[in-house]
């Protein structure tokens, strides 16, 4: 199984809900669907460009230096790097009422993938507290 391959079948895990795997993968079979009927000719390179655009490098973890909690800088590892991407893309689809799941995370997807949307402005917003709390950063690594 190539990267390619293991992204999408963990994505896929993401979505699922209750343990119901064979739903998780109609769903993104119906998503793929409705990206391509909107006229994107490859739906993949959609999915694996939104995730690319959506995966934060930085973010904020609190570290307690006596007695005081700093908001502190660090860099993501790969796997929460996908973990984020997928959680944000997913909540931003489940969030949005009156219609069908997979037209929502359809949008979503095309949507990050041009980096615009929810899920890209809560990757900006966690660039914006690192940013913020640069001055921590040398908290880092004690």
């Amino acid at each position: 199984m190539n990267k390619t391959e293991n992204l999408l079948e963990k994505f896929t895990n993401y979505v699922m809900l209750e343990w119901k795997k064979s739903l998780a993968l109609e769903l993104m079979d119906k998503t793929f669907e409705d990206i391509k009927s909107r006229g994107q000719k490859d739906p993949k390179a959609i999915f694996f460009k939104a995730l690319e655009n959506v995966m934060p490098k930085i973010e904020v973890r609190p570290k307690r230096v006596w007695g005081s909690i700093y908001q502190v800088p660090q860099e993501v590892n790969p796997k929460r790097q996908l973990f984020l991407a997928s959680r944000w893309i997913i909540k931003a689809a489940r969030g949005k009422k009156w219609g069908s799941f997979t037209k929502f995370l359809a949008t979503e997807l095309i949507d990050a993938a041009n980096e615009t949307g929810d899920s890209v402005k809560k990757k900006l917003e966690v660039y914006k507290m690192a940013e913020a709390n640069k001055a921590f950063a040398r908290f880092a690594n004690r």
